[in-house]
């Protein structure tokens, strides 16, 4: 039976940051990173919006505060040293009265507390420098948010690490753990030191095996955009509305992508298998039937108010209401060439069995065996090289001391 020091299921930005920090701290060590499909960055992290956070949104005692502004700069510093696309085009966050003008000041001081560099724009100056976006007296301006492009900095992460001898084995699923320290695979069984759970929408079913996670179960939910091929409706920034600081969701609004296009979105719909993308597509009967079961407990529970999102949500999924929620956030726009659907991805977020309540921060479970990433949702991307430097450093090479 194969042998090695590090096992990390899923190669995602995520997986490839644990993998390069694992060989950072162990140059000795045999690292394999095993990925189900035949391409790097197939979910999640080819299918985000490209949106480098700067960290504001995050109470300060959150990982995601902890980490998120330092990796918006680590992130943007690894596309300038590998010669990749970015768009430092900031962000505004905009308010429609006096209730999300409060919370622009709620979001300011999280701002403040973790670090992050955030000016205020009156109405005013803000019509002078982005004159399509209008607000409520004033909005936040984020300086250092910017837009890249998840497909191509993924797949770079892979390249890096493939050239510090990590070795990545592409249609390689996780499928069984028949014993402690063994992972069967589609590869072949492997034996492991330690094992680094990284598979995304498959963490949980994962963590299960480990007798970990048992709190906890994935509900996927389905994000599109609607797309302004070329940029003709003039979009110069980011713009987002203030958001409901309740749920994980930041709302519909304006992105400018590094192409040189402007997206509209996305949408948070309850998706019904954890692969729904488009049609039947992907389809797992068993897998939808316990999907479906978790979304009828919250949808007559109505656990955090899903059944209105689920309701609002839906209703995204036509043209007219999207645009419709989209022109709160600007003035004078022509949104007419928002006109085609981008490619469709799903989140993977966690929901506590107990509570349930959507899973805010990160979450990392371990045991002598095992670290298990159970919530590695956004702002996961523009985090994760931070974020994997103290996974590994606390969690993952503990066990050796």
């Amino acid at each position: 039976m194969e042998r090695v020091d590090f096992l990390v299921v899923g190669a995602g930005i995520v997986g490839l940051s644990l993998a390069r920090e694992i060989r950072r701290l162990r140059p000795d060590a045999s690292i394999v990173l095993i990925e189900k499909e035949a391409q790097i960055a197939e979910h999640s992290s080819g299918r985000n919006s490209g949106v480098l956070h700067a960290g504001f949104y995050y109470t300060a005692d959150s990982l995601k505060a902890r980490f998120t502004r330092e990796g918006n700069a680590a992130m943007r510093r690894f596309c300038e040293e590998e010669d990749l696309a970015i768009n430092r085009c900031g962000k505004v966050v905009v308010a429609r009265d006096e209730a999300e003008d409060a919370t622009l000041k709620t979001l300011m001081r999280r701002g403040r507390a973790n670090g992050v560099e955030l000016e205020w724009m009156s109405a005013r100056e803000l019509a002078e420098r982005f004159p399509e976006a209008r607000t409520f007296r004033r909005a936040l301006w984020s300086p250092t948010t910017a837009t890249v492009d998840p497909v191509q900095v993924t797949r770079r992460m892979a390249q890096k690490a493939r050239e510090e001898g990590i070795e990545i084995r592409t249609s390689c699923a996780w499928l069984a753990r028949p014993a402690a320290g063994i992972a069967r695979t589609e590869c072949g069984e492997i034996a492991y030191g330690r094992f680094v759970n990284a598979a995304g929408l498959y963490a949980d079913r994962i963590a299960a095996a480990f007798g970990l996670g048992e709190r906890y179960t994935i509900i996927p939910f389905k994000g599109i955009y609607l797309k302004d091929q070329g940029n003709r409706s003039g979009l110069r920034t980011n713009i987002y509305p203030v958001p409901n600081l309740a749920n994980p969701f930041l709302g519909v609004h304006f992105t400018l992508t590094v192409e040189g296009d402007a997206k509209i979105g996305p949408t948070a719909i309850p998706a019904f298998w954890r692969e729904n993308y488009r049609g039947l597509e992907r389809f797992d009967a068993a897998e939808t039937a316990s999907i479906l079961g978790w979304e009828t407990k919250l949808f007559f529970s109505d656990a955090f108010g899903f059944r209105r999102l689920a309701i609002e949500e839906i209703k995204k999924y036509r043209r007219s209401h999207l645009l419709h929620l989209a022109e709160g956030l600007v003035g004078g726009m022509d949104l007419s060439a928002y006109d085609r659907w981008s490619h469709p991805g799903i989140r993977a977020q966690l929901l506590d069995r107990q509570s349930l309540e959507l899973v805010q921060d990160f979450v990392v479970e371990t045991n002598e065996e095992s670290v298990q990433i159970l919530n590695a949702v956004s702002p996961a991307f523009t985090a994760s090289i931070p974020f994997a430097r103290w996974v590994v450093k606390e969690k993952v090479l503990s066990f050796e001391e």
